[in-house]
């Protein structure tokens, strides 16, 4: 590290020389960086996680190219009246579909859905029966034959009658048939609330658009006025849409209120500490030195902030404006490193400034006193902040994107923060001093080690094999640590879609949801797909999470050859309701059945009602080549989502074609699988990446071990807290590991470098000087991340709870456990220099 610094050391005396150019052609260039920086937009789509070759990615986006994706906005009355509900809402569509984005140039609606005109397919019910429905039908019309002819036979006695068979074996088409007929209008089982869909012209991911849709409908409610129809009516609209919309608006408030209150902390932390350590190295000088009141130096209160903060807000500019060229959005996980890179790379300017503070409270000029704070706390900057840039750096060797651009992210910050920091903070301090802004008064009497209160750190011994108990402690219960797997737990709630949730609960009753698709090639093949995912319907009775599974060319035969058949067997179930002991039956279940047998030729697809062919035909309007596949458990929960997606995720045919499914909840499962798989992995890299970087720093096996333990204690403490508190892993948290490591490792890389330049008994004087840079540097950092906790979205929160906990104990073990270690092992005459 020497050598570096050495081979940059003219740069200090450049930039000293030169400060207005230096600091000119930076701020120029993060002015014009930031401006794309300010462009980047968040990406709250899990596929965008997972690798782009990923095969239910690739999946997904072949299903989105032939299915279409779109995402209706719902809207839904409610009101004691069934009628008046339905006039409002027959009103309310014609006037929705007159809505105009003038900004877009076209209607804001292309169509709307309420009223299902079910005749069609009660007429025609049984040409959309699947084989086994058909032959099932046939088996009960005969069954009930037979039983007309023995109830007809006076001296026939049925000793054995079996009441629940008749339900048995048409229960199956039953719940097929109500399941393909709906009710004609959607609406509560009282009928008190109705629900319709409108579909929009622009794609969701157009929040501009999304804005303006919305705030056009608020308006148009307000206008058509509700009441006028049903002093009672009310009117909730948005579902899934809006939640998207909210979603994002809420991910962008937390991220500015955290960094609003984050960096309000830091900043006031950073510059009363400095002022009031630069006030009593300024009072320890001599009499005929203090030529400056104290309200001159309460003037210059900022000062701090400003050489401090203005290279980190140019660090910034550059990272963010590097991150739109190379990456163009930001994820969930990455929007908050705005404020996590403001915490972590203050810490350097922290150390950097402190030390100049010294050599100048000590009577040094200016250029000495940069060049020997380059050299002396320059390198323990460049060590820490190289370790935990390269630290970070590993993670973009993960598949997991989450984990990938956050390290590529973070690193880079790290990088340049560091950067700026040593070559960008001495043009701003020759400018200060210049102007005397920076006020310094040199000591007297440099205060000497012997004045100090402890030659020895005390409690050395019991506070090293204490820490090396709990260490062991925590790693033999290692399997209590837990992974949160329930994705609600980790989503913001939001009160107006929960709000719309309770009235569209009570239209939609139907078990099948969040249907996960597999596209095939050809109608075969989707034959032969959905007979291999029955069959493990059928054999799963351990764990099964497949509801039910579906495909129209199963329903509608797309041949003619095909379609000959099926009327053929429509014919033979004709056939058998016009039996001379069943024709003059009056029956619910027959006379539902004569009248779906009254196709006698082919149907074509265009006569089919929309809202049912909707779901089945591509964007084209040809029938589709795909599978749905609906779950029997809640996908929200990751464990369950996990089991669904190993069970229909991936279908091998005889051919030996592979298909993959393609869902949402698929790919969140794909991204839970990847991240629990890739994380030990990542942490592992992170610690044999920081140790690589101790051992080339430090040149001494020993020294690279001493002060790596403390970060691995500090570790393990954190993870103690978790076993107590019951805090848990989780898809925001983890990604934070790695960080923590990288920002640990600083206490001890500062801590043991001053050791070292101080010498033997020293570690009392280290902990007063570096000890409080140290400390400042991890409480910036915590109040960096402490913002995220009063956010509403829990997966950041607890992101930001592992990150202030985290580094907490990391730096309670670098304050304690280090120093004591070093003091044990000098006692022992195993420390070298």
């Amino acid at each position: 590290m020497e050598k570096i610094l050495h081979f940059f050391r003219p740069l200090i005396k450049f930039n000293a020389s030169h400060p207005f150019w230096v600091l000119g052609i930076t701020i120029l260039s993060a002015i014009f960086l930031g401006s794309y920086a300010l462009q980047l937009k968040i990406d709250t789509d899990l596929a965008n996680l997972l690798p782009d070759k990923n095969p239910h990615v690739t999946a997904l986006d072949e299903l989105q190219e032939t299915v279409g994706g779109e995402t209706a906005m719902e809207v839904a009355v409610k009101s004691p009246s069934f009628e008046d509900n339905k006039r409002f809402i027959e009103d309310l569509v014609r006037e929705s579909l007159k809505l105009y984005d003038n900004e877009a140039e076209r209607y804001f609606f292309k169509r709307a859905q309420f009223r299902k005109e079910t005749d069609f397919l009660e007429d025609n019910a049984l040409y959309f029966a699947t084989p086994n429905e058909l032959d099932d039908i046939k088996s009960y019309l005969r069954d009930e034959i037979q039983k007309a002819k023995e109830d007809a036979n006076p001296f026939l006695v049925d000793f054995d009658e079996d009441e629940e068979g008749e339900s048995a074996e048409i229960g199956d088409f039953e719940e097929s048939y109500d399941a393909l007929i709906p009710s004609e209008y959607p609406i509560s089982a009282d009928s008190t609330v109705a629900v319709f869909k409108l579909y929009p012209t622009g794609s969701k991911s157009d929040l501009s658009y999304l804005r303006r849709t919305f705030a056009s409908y608020d308006s148009l409610l307000t206008e058509m006025n509700p009441q006028k129809y049903n002093a009672e009516m009310e009117v909730e609209y948005g579902g899934r849409l809006k939640r998207h919309l909210s979603e994002i608006d809420s991910i962008m408030s937390d991220v500015l209120n955290s960094f609003a209150s984050g960096i309000s902390s830091v900043l006031l932390l950073v510059m009363f500490y400095f002022s009031f350590k630069k006030y009593i190295n300024y009072q320890r000088g001599g009499k005929e030195g203090k030529e400056h009141s104290f309200w001159e130096h309460l003037l210059r209160l900022p000062v701090p902030i400003l050489v401090i903060g203005i290279p980190l807000v140019i660090s910034l500019a550059w990272t963010f404006g590097i991150t739109y060229f190379v990456l163009g959005t930001l994820n969930t996980m990455t929007s908050v490193l705005f404020v996590i890179l403001f915490g972590m790379g203050i810490d350097y300017g922290i150390h950097y400034y402190a030390r100049y503070i010294e050599f100048r409270a000590g009577g040094k000029p200016i250029m000495d006193s940069l060049l020997d704070t380059y050299e002396n706390t320059g390198s323990a900057i460049l060590v820490s902040g190289l370790t935990t840039a390269f630290s970070l750096y590993v993670l973009i060797l993960a598949q997991f994107r989450g984990f990938s651009e956050f390290g590529f992210i973070a690193g880079s910050g790290i990088i340049l923060a560091l950067l700026c920091m040593l070559f960008i903070i001495p043009s701003l301090l020759v400018v200060f001093e210049r102007f005397n802004w920076i006020l310094f008064n040199e000591s007297e009497t440099p205060q000497d080690r012997s004045d100090s209160l402890f030659h020895r750190f005390p409690f050395a011994r019991s506070i090293v094999v204490m820490g090396l108990l709990i260490s062991v402690a925590v790693g033999f219960n290692y399997q209590h640590l837990q992974f949160q797997y329930d994705f609600g737990d980790l989503e913001p709630e939001f009160p107006e879609y929960a709000e719309f949730n309770k009235l569209e609960n009570q239209v939609s009753s139907s078990d099948k949801r969040n249907p996960a698709y597999i596209l095939a090639d050809n109608e075969d093949q989707v034959i032969e797909i959905l007979e291999k995912l029955r069959h493990r319907m059928k054999t799963d009775t351990t764990s099964p999470t497949i509801l039910d599974v579906e495909a129209l060319p199963e329903r509608f035969p797309p041949s003619d050859t095909a379609a000959k058949a099926k009327l053929q067997e429509i014919a033979e179930v004709r056939e058998l309701l016009n039996d001379p002991f069943l024709v003059d039956q009056e029956d619910e279940q027959l006379d539902k059945l004569r009248r779906a047998a009254q196709t006698r030729q082919k149907l074509n697809i265009n006569q089919v009602p929309d809202y049912f062919k909707s779901q089945f035909v591509t964007q084209d309007g040809d029938i589709g080549n795909f599978v749905m596949v609906y779950p029997s458990v809640g996908l929200s929960d990751g464990e369950k989502s996990i089991a669904f997606k190993n069970d229909v995720g991936k279908v091998e045919l005889d051919s030996g074609d592979v298909f993959y499914a393609a869902s949402t909840s698929i790919i969140a499962a794909e991204m839970l699988e990847l991240m629990r798989e890739e994380s030990p992995y990542m942490v592992a890299a992170t610690f044999v990446m920081v140790f690589l970087l101790m051992l080339i720093s430090f040149r001494s096996l020993r020294w690279a071990i001493i002060a790596m333990l403390p970060l691995l204690v500090g570790l393990l403490l954190l993870f103690a807290i978790m076993m107590f508190t019951g805090m848990m892993f989780n898809f925001y948290n983890l990604v934070v590991l790695p960080a923590i490591l990288g920002i640990g490792e600083d206490n001890g890389v500062h801590l043991a470098s001053r050791y070292r330049e101080e010498g033997k008994n020293s570690m009392w004087d280290v902990l007063s000087s570096t000890g409080q840079h140290v400390t400042v540097g991890s409480l910036t950092t915590m109040l960096g991340f402490s913002g995220l906790l009063f956010t509403n979205h829990p997966g950041l929160q607890s992101l930001g709870m592992m990150a202030v906990i985290g580094i907490g104990m990391t730096l309670v073990a670098g304050l304690t456990f280090l120093p004591a270690l070093i003091q044990w092992l000098e006692d022992t005459g195993w420390i070298r220099f």
